[in-house]
């Protein structure tokens, strides 16, 4: 299998932000189901310190959990924890938790002897963003195994069973720990994907797996405030105008300004809403000499303002005018 190009690969994940932000230690005994709503989005993470958990997916789908084993869930949404698929679910968030440290709490809900078969879960639920190839979350399947990356990464085996020892043994800091060992893992998984094809996906894979049009994209990420023109691009992949465009058409399914656009603006919402950047200051950082001529760039490709992000029901980046692509 052909490895995606090295400099863009670590534009990817320089670029990644994951990392829990409500996280739980759950200890639970047999019948239960834990149920996750559907509307949060936040990507989600769990792992089996102990016992054994039927995941069933916002699809359906079921997926036995042992113990040892993580699963990333990089869309969120309705999916539900049960000792048996026959089980009764009740939502995570009305069970009665205690805190452990800053963004953990402990759920336990077991019976007079909880040390006799009780299932102990580590989860969280995650800020997840990969910048300015945040298309590449939408082609992400719904779950996503930890076990399928372990024979070509053994040295997650290690990690894991730190998590297995941090979540039993509940020794001091634990918590701390876990929720950073939650983060390493759930990167991991993220990139193991990459590295595999992104699910065989086209568009910004084909290009990653393309040593000159990644060099070319790399430099776009890396920079993308500069006045690029299709003949510095051109230079970056170190052909002719003419073939660069028409090996970037054939590739992405998008001219190569139009990719800039759509990327400066995913930046800017992910600025905007995450980092809290005047929008000022965003305009100067993507290259546009004022403000006016930012917004209305912005609402060109967004069909909404800048400044409409500053509103409190504006969380997640918009999606471009024309429709979600794969490939910015």
């Amino acid at each position: 299998m052909t490895q995606p190009a090295p400099d863009l690969m670590s534009e990817l994940l320089l670029g990644m932000r994951l990392r829990g932000i409500q996280c739980r230690r759950i200890q639970v005994t047999a019948p239960f189901g834990l149920g996750f709503g559907a509307a949060d989005r936040r990507a989600q993470f769990h792992f089996i310190a102990a016992g054994h958990v039927v995941l069933r997916s916002a699809s359906g789908v079921l997926h036995p959990l042992e113990a040892g084993t993580a699963v990333f869930l990089p869309h969120g949404g309705a999916h539900q924890l049960l000792s048996s698929a026959e089980a009764q679910c009740r939502d995570i968030a009305s069970f009665s938790s205690a805190p452990l440290c800053d963004n953990v709490c402990a759920i336990t809900a077991c019976c007079d002897a909880p040390d006799a078969g009780s299932t102990i879960i580590f989860s969280s639920a995650m800020e997840f963003e990969l910048g300015g190839m945040q298309s590449l979350v939408a082609l992400m399947p719904e779950v996503m195994l930890v076990s399928t990356l372990l024979d070509r990464q053994p040295e997650l085996l290690p990690i894991l069973t730190a998590m297995e020892n941090e979540a039993r043994l509940q020794r001091v800091g634990f918590a701390g720990i876990l929720a950073r060992l939650a983060d390493v893992v759930s990167a991991t998984i993220v990139r193991g994907w990459v590295e595999c094809g992104c699910g065989g996906a086209s568009g910004l894979v084909d290009a990653i797996r393309d040593p000159r049009l990644a060099r070319t994209i790399a430099a776009l990420h890396r920079d993308p405030g500069r006045d690029w023109t299709v003949a510095a691009l051109a230079a970056e992949m170190g052909s002719s105008r003419s073939v660069f465009a028409e090996r970037f058409q054939a590739v992405l399914g998008i001219p190569p300004l139009r990719y800039i656009t759509e990327l400066r603006m995913r930046l800017a919402a992910q600025w905007i809403t995450q980092d809290k950047v005047p929008l000022d200051a965003v305009a100067q950082r993507l290259g546009y000499t004022s403000l006016a001529a930012f917004s209305r760039a912005f609402k060109r490709v967004t069909g909404e303002p800048p400044g409409a992000l500053r509103h409190p029901r504006a969380a997640p980046p918009p999606a471009m005018a024309d429709g979600p692509r794969a490939v910015a």
